[in-house]
């Protein structure tokens, strides 16, 4: 028995091609879901509207408006991740990360896929900061769930499987996004390029240095955004926001 016991101790078990364990359920993607719908149910509850839950003075204090960030208000950069305008936002959204998180998340493992997840909706955010218009609300899951199809369409690459379903799928949202009025190109195409750029990182890994790479790259992706975020920051000079809601104003 003692001769199993370390027999079963030293044994190396098998990970996947990002070095995570192998697991047959994701713990992440449904919580996720559950912070979003509760996001969406709050709001739409404090507005008295399901239709029109972006009056709700939460909705308003956490959406992401570039004027009111470059004022201070970062944490709107990430806030903004996880509120919607609407039920069919919130569904579309919602479904494509359940279809397509479940599978990044068992690939990558949960902290991978929480960094992929976290730099994908970051990178959404910093696009918009960086480019958006100023006093526009934009909010929504979409930026991170744009990283996500970006990363599973490197993760195909990587196992050498058939990319036409995944380009298939990003080309339609991203047509999607250009024709349909009220979706953020830019929060998504952010989103798209950080969530393929850190999924690259962690599959590409040489197997001899993988964490330590893998950890510098994350690393070195969030430094840049940190950087870009900064130096558009500066760009905007000192802004003093006043007033409460859409009637913010900043100069």
């Amino acid at each position: 028995m003692d001769c199993v016991r370390e027999g079963g101790a030293t044994a190396r078990r098998p990970v996947t091609v990002a070095g995570a364990r192998l697991r047959d359920k994701p713990i992440l993607v449904p919580l996720l879901i559950a912070a979003n719908v509760a996001a969406y149910v709050f709001t739409a509850v404090q507005a008295g509207n399901f239709g029109e839950n972006y009056h709700s003075d939460l909705f308003i204090e956490y959406a992401l408006v570039p004027l009111t960030v470059a004022g201070g208000q970062w944490w709107r950069l990430v806030t903004s991740g996880f509120l919607h305008i609407g039920v069919l936002h919130l569904v579309m959204n919602m479904l494509a990360l359940w279809v397509i998180g479940r599978d990044l998340e068992l690939l990558l493992g949960r902290a991978r896929f929480a960094a992929v997840y976290g730099l994908s909706l970051l990178g959404g955010s910093t696009a918009v900061f960086l480019l958006g218009e100023g006093l526009s609300p934009v909010a929504g899951a979409s930026g991170a769930v744009y990283g996500l199809m970006g990363g599973i369409a490197v993760a195909a690459l990587r196992l050498k499987v058939s990319l036409r379903p995944v380009i298939t799928v990003i080309a339609l949202n991203i047509v999607a996004s250009v024709l349909i009025p009220g979706i953020s190109l830019l929060g998504h195409v952010g989103g798209l390029v950080l969530g393929a750029a850190s999924t690259a990182a962690l599959v590409y890994a040489p197997r001899e240095r993988r964490n330590l790479v893998q950890a510098g790259a994350l690393v070195g992706l969030l430094v840049v955004l940190l950087v870009v975020l900064f130096v558009r920051d500066t760009g905007y000079g000192d802004l003093t926001c006043f007033g409460s809601g859409w009637e913010t104003r900043c100069g």
